[in-house]
């Protein structure tokens, strides 16, 4: 009875003592084992490929430039990590890719946004588009909303200090960002009344109706020093601008703006809103130390073209209070040729103007050019704006000294706060 019970449970005879009986040994035949992807774990990695080293090494230059599959790029960092020699290939080629791309602005080319609503409009032509001159007032407010609407409270209380020209001597005012797109507010709001809209002053009452005492009259009556809660205000009212002057047509372009002490007509007025906007944004981007990009060309040349329009008054003005040397010979009656200064602006938005010296209505002439100034157009801009000194400004000059020097501080004298 032993005998068979023994070959029965082990297939071999004399082994059944040893096992023990056969109601307690293991089965011969395993149980299924679980599936991993029913147990709940993950799936393990599959291995890095096996390559010989001269194929590891060929890979370094895709490696450096992010150029090799995950599985390649696997093989060759587990190699680095024993090769010392491939380690260092690597490093170098590393090095030389980065010396390859060229770091580059977070910033969107400021010409970007022409070209997107050019190549739209061009499908879809408006049914009340923006007219020409209001354009760069569009895109400047837009371009500095853009750099405002990340920013948080430190940012809006960042000091800035504005600067511009009074007589001959530099001067400035502090404020804070807020404060800027305020002053902003309070000088966009002229054109706003001349267009018949709302004035951002609402029943404060300033001094004098010239951009510095509407911007202080509406610093006086804030309870609180601006902010944040300032840039609702200004984009609501620049975008009523721009539509406004879209739905009136051109009919409107002529109408007199005044600022006071003089007046432009509106499509100066929007061309000179446009350029104080940008030379504001530039202040807030320096304060909180954030590149800002120039305008576009198209945009740059006419805020330069009304600059140089501007100058032959801001010249007579000058020598009517005794800050120009006066005017040689005779005046030139309207319209006729006089002594001219050739303006060269050089670089984006550039080109040439010929600047009558001896009366605002009389026409510059090459033929009766007396003197010549090249300047770069981002440095003629700032001259006009008050952030360059006029004896600091002009990269050329050739011809008459007094008359060079007369036209740079009437530049200078454009600017305001």
């Amino acid at each position: 009875m032993n005998g068979p019970d023994r070959f029965e449970a082990n297939g071999h005879e004399g082994e059944g003592d040893e096992q023990g009986p056969a109601h307690l040994r293991p089965p011969r035949i395993p149980m299924p084992r679980a599936s991993v992807e029913d147990s709940g774990l993950p799936l393990p990695a599959p291995p890095a490929p096996m390559l010989e080293h001269p194929v590891l090494k060929s890979l370094l230059g895709a490696w450096a430039l992010a150029a090799c599959s995950a599985e390649e790029a696997t093989a060759v960092e587990q190699h680095l990590g024993e090769c010392g020699a491939c380690a260092d290939e690597a490093r170098r080629l590393r090095e030389a890719v980065g010396l390859l791309q060229r770091p580059e602005s977070l910033d969107l080319d400021p010409g970007l946004r022409t070209r997107v609503l050019e190549s739209c409009l061009e499908r879809r032509p408006p049914r009340v588009p923006v007219p020409d001159w209001a354009v760069a007032y569009d895109a400047e407010t837009a371009r500095l909303d853009a750099l405002l609407q990340d920013f948080g409270d430190a940012e809006w209380h960042a000091p800035v200090r504005l600067r511009w020209f009074r007589g001959d001597e530099p001067t400035s005012r502090r404020t804070t960002v807020a404060g800027v797109i305020a002053h902003l507010l309070s000088v966009d709001g002229l054109v706003a009344v001349a267009l018949g809209l709302d004035d951002p002053l609402g029943g404060v009452t300033s001094l004098r109706p010239t951009p510095a005492a509407r911007t202080e009259a509406y610093w006086r009556a804030s309870h609180f020093p601006p902010t944040r809660a300032v840039r609702t205000h200004w984009r609501e009212q620049s975008h009523h601008l721009v539509r406004t002057v879209s739905f009136t047509g051109g009919g409107v372009d002529g109408k007199p703006v005044p600022y006071g002490d003089f007046e432009l007509p509106l499509h100066d007025a929007m061309l000179d809103r446009a350029f104080e906007c940008w030379v504001h944004a530039e202040d807030i981007a320096d304060a909180v130390d954030y590149p800002f990009d120039p305008p576009s060309p198209r945009h740059l040349h006419r805020m330069i073209d009304l600059a140089a329009r501007m100058l032959p008054a801001a010249l007579a003005h000058r020598r009517g209070t005794g800050r120009a040397a006066p005017a040689h010979h005779r005046l030139v009656a309207a319209g006729e040729p006089g002594r001219s200064l050739r303006l060269e602006i050089e670089g984006s938005g550039g080109g040439e103007w010929l600047i009558p010296l001896d009366s605002p209505a009389a026409k510059g002439s090459a033929e009766h050019e007396v003197a010549h100034i090249a300047l770069d157009g981002i440095e003629f801009c700032h001259l006009t704006a008050g952030h360059v000194p006029p004896h600091e400004a002009a990269a050329g000059q050739v011809g008459d000294k007094e008359a060079i020097r007369d036209v740079l501080y009437a530049a200078a004298s454009l600017s305001r706060m």
